[in-house]
C-alpha cells in the first residue's frame, strides 16, 4: 500500500494546501487517493474530501486505541492507490512528553515515509540544522524528502537546495514559491469549511496545478512506494448494511457540516435511513424518527437561521413533541433561545433554556472527559469516562437553573466547566463532539433510542 504523512516543523507551515494539492494532482493522473487527518478536526478533512473524491478518515490517538488506527487506515486506504496522511501541527509535537501520540508515533504505527513541509521564508542556512535535527531527534522516523514552502522567489529556492544538498541527505522534492492563489481563507475556528467557501472546486484546482508544476510528483509517488507492507491488515470487508426501519433528519448545509464519515456511516450500520435537510432553506423536516444537528458556523448564518421561522417552529413543536433529537455544540447553539455575535442578537430555536453568546477567544478548545451522571437518553452498557473533544467561541448565558446534565466534565470546559449534556424531554446537547468509536458506540444506542421512542408514540 503507498502511503506517506506530510507533516512540518510546526503548525501553519502549509500542510493543508500542500496535502489538497497533492490529493488533487495525483486525482488527476487518474490514481484513487485516499486522504487522513490526524486529530479531531471537521475543516481540513473536507477540503481533503473535495481535493481526493473520497471521504477522508480521522486517525486519533486520544480517542482511539493503536489496533483501531489501523484497522481504520487499512480499511478505508483499500482499494486506494496512494493514502496521504495529513498531520497536525508538527511532527514531533504531541499530548505526552515521550509522544506517544505524535505525528512521528502515527508514521511509527503505520509505516509512513515522511514528507516534512518546510515554511522557508526567511530561511538560508538555518534550514540545515532543523532538517538535521528533525532526523537525529528519532533515527526510526524516516524523511523520505522536504517540500519547500513560501519561497521567496528562485534565488531564494537555489540559496536553500545549495544548502540542504551540501549538509544533509535529504532529498527536495518540491520548492512552492509564494503566491496568493495558494492562499485559503481563514477564520476563528481555523479554515473556511469547504461546504462554504465559493468556488471551492475552483480553489482546489488552482492550488493542484501550482502543487503538480513545482513538486515533483514522480518523486513523491516513488517516496509513498518505499514504505513497507502492512502484513494482516489490509484484507478488511465491509459489513453489509441491514433494511433500514428508522429514518435519520440531519442538518447539513452551510451552517452545519461537522460530521465524521465514520459516525454517519455507524448510523446506517444501526439501521437507520439517514436524510439531509438545509437549516437555511427547508421550512419543514423531511419525515423522520429522529434528528442530528452537528457542528458548524452558526453564527455566521444567524440572520438566515432566524429568518427561516418555519423550519424553528417546525423543529420546536417535534422536539416540544418528543422526538429524539442529538446536537452537538453548533447545534446546541441553535436550539437555545438567542445567539449574539459582533453586537447582533438573533432568535434561535427556543427549546432550550439558555442564550449563546459568542467571543473573542475559545471558551472551550482540545480534548474532553466526561462521566456520565446516569440520566443521558442512551446510556452505555457500562458507564464510564467518554472520551471526545470541544472547540468553541461561544459560551452559553441565562441557563436555566435546573438544567438535567447527562454528563459530569472530568477534563475540558463543557457547558460550564462542571457539567456538559443539557437533557429537554428527549434531546440530547452537547458542546463536545463525539466519535463513533469501540469505546464509545454512541450511534446504535442513540439508534436503539429512536425506535424505542417510535414504539411508545406507536402504542399511543
Amino acid at each position: 500500500m503507498n502511503r506517506l504523512l506530510i507533516s512540518a516543523a510546526h503548525k501553519s507551515s502549509g500542510k493543508t494546501t500542500i496535502s489538497l494539492g497533492l490529493c488533487a494532482a495525483f486525482r488527476r493522473r487518474g490514481l484513487t487517493v485516499q486522504p487522513f487527518k490526524k486529530g479531531p478536526d471537521y475543516i481540513d478533512p473536507m477540503w481533503l474530501s473535495l481535493a481526493s473524491g473520497r471521504a477522508c478518515e480521522n486517525l486519533d490517538f486520544y480517542l482511539m486505541q493503536p489496533a483501531e488506527i489501523q484497522s481504520c487506515f487499512a480499511r478505508h486506504a483499500l482499494g486506494a492507490d496512494l493514502a496521504v496522511v495529513e498531520g497536525n501541527k508538527g511532527l514531533y509535537d504531541g499530548l505526552d512528553l515521550d509522544g506517544s501520540n505524535s505525528n512521528a508515533a502515527l508514521a511509527k504505527l503505520l509505516g509512513l515515509p515522511v514528507i516534512l513541509v518546510i515554511d522557508a521564508r526567511g530561511m538560508t542556512r538555518g534550514i540545515a540544522p532543523l532538517i538535521l535535527g528533525y532526523q537525529a531527534f528519532d533515527p526510526e522516523i524516516r524523511i523520505a524528502g522536504v517540500i519547500l514552502n513560501q519561497l521567496g522567489g528562485s534565488r531564494h529556492e537555489s540559496k536553500l537546495r545549495a544548502v540542504i544538498e551540501h549538509y544533509t541527505d535529504v532529498e527536495v522534492l518540491g520548492a512552492v514559491h509564494h503566491d496568493k492563489a495558494m492562499a485559503m481563507v481563514e477564520r476563528h475556528l481555523g479554515l473556511v469549511p469547504a461546504n462554504e467557501a465559493s468556488g471551492a472546486a475552483a480553489k482546489i484546482d488552482a492550488i493542484a496545478s501550482l502543487v503538480a508544476a513545482q513538486v515533483d510528483l514522480d518523486r513523491v509517488a516513488a517516496a509513498a512506494a518505499t514504505a513497507i507492507p502492512l502484513e494482516g491488515r489490509a484484507e478488511v470487508s465491509p459489513a453489509s448494511l441491514p433494511r433500514p426501519d428508522i429514518r435519520i433528519g440531519y442538518a447539513r448545509d452551510a451552517a452545519f457540516g461537522f460530521y465524521y464519515p465514520g459516525d454517519l456511516d455507524a448510523l446506517r450500520a444501526a439501521g437507520a435511513d439517514i436524510v439531509a435537510f438545509d437549516t437555511l432553506s427547508d421550512t419543514r423536516l423531511p419525515a423522520v424518527d429522529g434528528v442530528f444537528i452537528g457542528g458548524g458556523f452558526p453564527e455566521v448564518h444567524m440572520q438566515r437561521l432566524e429568518a427561516n421561522h418555519a423550519l424553528r417552529q417546525d423543529l420546536r413543536r417535534v422536539i416540544e413533541a418528543g422526538m429524539p433529537v442529538y446536537a452537538e455544540c453548533g447545534g446546541l447553539m441553535y436550539l437555545t433561545r438567542s445567539l449574539s455575535w459582533h453586537g447582533q442578537c438573533c432568535e434561535m430555536v427556543g427549546v432550550l433554556p439558555a442564550d449563546t453568546v459568542m467571543h473573542e477567544r475559545p471558551q472551550g478548545r482540545g480534548y474532553v472527559r466526561l462521566r456520565p451522571t446516569g440520566i443521558e437518553l442512551w446510556p452505555s452498557p457500562a458507564p464510564a469516562e467518554i472520551r471526545a473533544h470541544e472547540f468553541h467561541y461561544s459560551s452559553l448565558e441565562n441557563v436555566a437553573a435546573d438544567l438535567q446534565y447527562a454528563y459530569e466534565v472530568v477534563r475540558g470546559t463543557g457547558i460550564d466547566g462542571h457539567h456538559d449534556g443539557i437533557v429537554y424531554k428527549n434531546t440530547l446537547a452537547c458542546y463536545s463532539h463525539m466519535r463513533d468509536l469501540e469505546s464509545n458506540h454512541w450511534a446504535a444506542r442513540f439508534i436503539d433510542f429512536v425506535r424505542v421512542c417510535v414504539r411508545l408514540r406507536a402504542a399511543g
